[in-house]
């Protein structure tokens, strides 16, 4: 029984070290997907805008997608460019994306902003525009307080 007994208190301690690395781990492959994101997000924009010059850029992400079309006729409400519909709806890999033009006719700019859903997905705001560059900033409360901008052609992951 006292055998038991030390093979559970064991197996406790080798999970009570294992599980925050594994929620670390899975945070940073979530902020490393919503890079990966806003770069797929910042192409649609330049292919939309081109696409649509009357439009400008799209002023929501389901514009980008399908926009529950077929996609046989794209219009500038569906452009079905963005196929993933899990992004095109505002929420991948635990992370909420909202995408603004500036409003104009046709626009001349956007920007696009991922927060993380909670702070067990993420710990790093994104926000970019349609100058291409990335910024990246933690959250407050997370401990590091800073925040850096990076250029469209830098890696992904959020470690500040």
């Amino acid at each position: 029984m006292v055998e038991l007994l030390v093979v559970v208190m064991v197996i406790l301690i080798i999970a009570a070290i294992a599980i925050p690395s594994l929620v670390h781990a899975k945070m940073r492959a979530n902020e490393a997907a919503a890079v990966a994101s806003m770069k797929t997000i910042q192409v649609a924009e330049a292919m939309y805008a081109n696409n649509y010059p009357d439009v400008g850029f799209a002023g929501s992400l389901p514009n980008l997608g399908t926009h529950g079309s077929t996609c046989e006729k794209p219009t500038s409400t569906n452009a079905c460019i963005i196929m993933d519909d899990a992004l095109t709806s505002g929420l991948k890999s635990g992370y909420i994306f909202e995408l603004t033009n500036d409003g104009k006719r046709p626009a001349q700019g956007y920007t696009i902003n991922a927060t993380p859903e909670s702070s067990a997905s993420g710990r790093c705001s994104i926000s970019s525009n349609e100058r291409g560059g990335l910024h990246i900033s933690v959250l407050s409360g997370s401990g590091d307080g800073g925040s850096r901008s990076v250029s469209s052609s830098s890696g992904g992951g959020c470690d500040l």
